[in-house]
């Protein structure tokens, strides 16, 4: 999967987290809603996650030089029978590869 540039997911992240403490503020506040959840919709669009709390745990991961859990520990090897995701092993005595399908 591509990571967007750094400086890109940070700047959605300050804008994310500067629409949030608006919406706290003023929480009746049409326009700071939908400015907020686009903010949030962009954060899991650039780090392809379903839900905007998810998006900014992954980005602040990322951020901080961490791959998001699901980017680091998945691989996508190709088969006779088509792609498979397969999972890791993390580190020494983790155990055999785990393969499930789509």
């Amino acid at each position: 999967m591509l990571l967007p540039a750094k400086a890109e997911v940070a700047r959605h992240l300050e804008q994310y987290r500067a629409w949030e403490r608006l919406l706290l503020v003023a929480p009746a506040d049409h326009v700071v809603r939908r400015n907020f959840e686009n903010t949030g919709y962009t954060l899991c669009v650039l780090m392809g996650k379903r839900c905007a709390r998810e998006a900014v745990d992954a980005a602040e991961h990322y951020l901080r030089d961490e791959a998001p859990a699901a980017l680091s520990s998945m691989t996508v090897a190709r088969g006779a029978r088509g792609s498979q995701l397969s999972q890791e092993p993390q580190g020494r005595g983790a155990g055999r590869a785990v393969g499930r399908r789509p």
